[in-house]
């Protein structure tokens, strides 16, 4: 098997899962990368970005994961010229408490006002009257506090006045994800993780438990050393060489194997890579493919069996 067109790939083949009310395929989409370098500006091809957004879609992805603070405006803008007005089963999830500044600077926009701001500039730029989630964004590493009761409850009235259906979180520990769903149901926690970083499995294997989908963003590792670090593993390599797929399409068929709540974003601004990635679904990972990993990346070996 080499990476095909999305369309012979039936995205379905790795399951759906709840996203609130929204059932969504596992393999969604990253728009993050659309943006320009550093996810700042115009794209380096527009009319590239526009193609694979509508590709996605007719590949069957139904969960796309966006932010007003891309470019800024430029992916939502993006996404409003592909693929609006949009299907019903297009489940749109955003994130506040950043911003940009005029050179591309990521700054706090976290209080609540400023919470509320961003889900409306969100809506604005996407042209929709309410979005799938949003998740409240963690920026400053802070333990879970008053301030972030605050912060969530600005996320609670945005859902309750019919801004959006759910509410996530993102950035955050297992103590702020129990902090949180004490006070109201949360839909989905966006954190870092991958094969090689994995210091949010306790927060994954709470979300199992919850039934919360858990998203993890760079699942191929983060861009530049790490993410070619790992693209470049023999071990990667053989064991798409058996499986017949390439080591991206390894890395993220073990994310989709590891546990049945993990939703999977990943990025691109290709169409080729698009079909890469959504080849991943139909990736049929074995028990010798477990193994190997586990040996490459020991942390693994403590993932308990249920989670595969």
């Amino acid at each position: 098997m080499t990476p095909a067109d999305p369309t012979a790939v039936d995205i379905r083949a790795a399951g759906s899962f709840g996203l609130g009310r929204w059932q969504v395929n596992r393999v969604g989409y990253g728009a993050m990368q659309l943006a320009g370098d550093n996810v700042f500006g115009p794209p380096r091809d527009r009319d590239e970005a526009l193609r694979v957004l509508r590709e996605a879609l007719d590949s069957g992805i139904n969960h796309i994961d966006t932010a007003q603070y891309y470019g800024p405006s430029v992916v939502n803008e993006l996404i409003r010229e592909a693929l609006h007005p949009y299907p019903s089963d297009l489940a749109i999830v955003s994130k506040v408490a950043a911003r940009r500044d005029t050179v591309g600077a990521v700054l706090p926009y976290d209080e609540p006002d400023q919470l509320r701001a961003g889900i409306e500039d969100n809506l604005m730029t996407l042209g929709v009257d309410r979005l799938a989630a949003v998740n409240l964004r963690l920026m400053d590493g802070s333990s879970p506090g008053e301030r972030f009761d605050v912060q969530l409850a600005a996320l609670v009235s945005a859902r309750d006045e019919g801004l959006i259906d759910g509410i996530g979180l993102s950035n955050v520990s297992r103590a702020h994800l129990l902090r949180a769903v004490a006070q109201t149901e949360i839909v989905c926690v966006q954190n870092l993780f991958n094969l090689v970083e994995q210091r949010s499995l306790d927060v994954l294997e709470e979300c199992r438990l919850r039934a919360i989908a858990f998203v993890p963003f760079c699942p191929l590792g983060l861009p530049s050393r790490q993410r070619s670090e790992l693209l470049a593993s023999p071990v990667l390599a053989g064991i798409g060489a058996r499986l017949g797929a390439t080591p991206a399409q390894i890395a993220l068929a073990w994310l989709l194997d590891l546990a049945p709540n993990i939703l999977l974003i990943p990025g691109t601004r290709t169409r080729q890579h698009l079909a890469e990635n959504i080849q991943a679904a139909a990736v049929d990972f074995d028990d010798t493919a477990r193994a190997e990993l586990s040996e490459r990346f020991p942390t693994v070996s403590g993932v308990p069996r249920f989670l595969r």
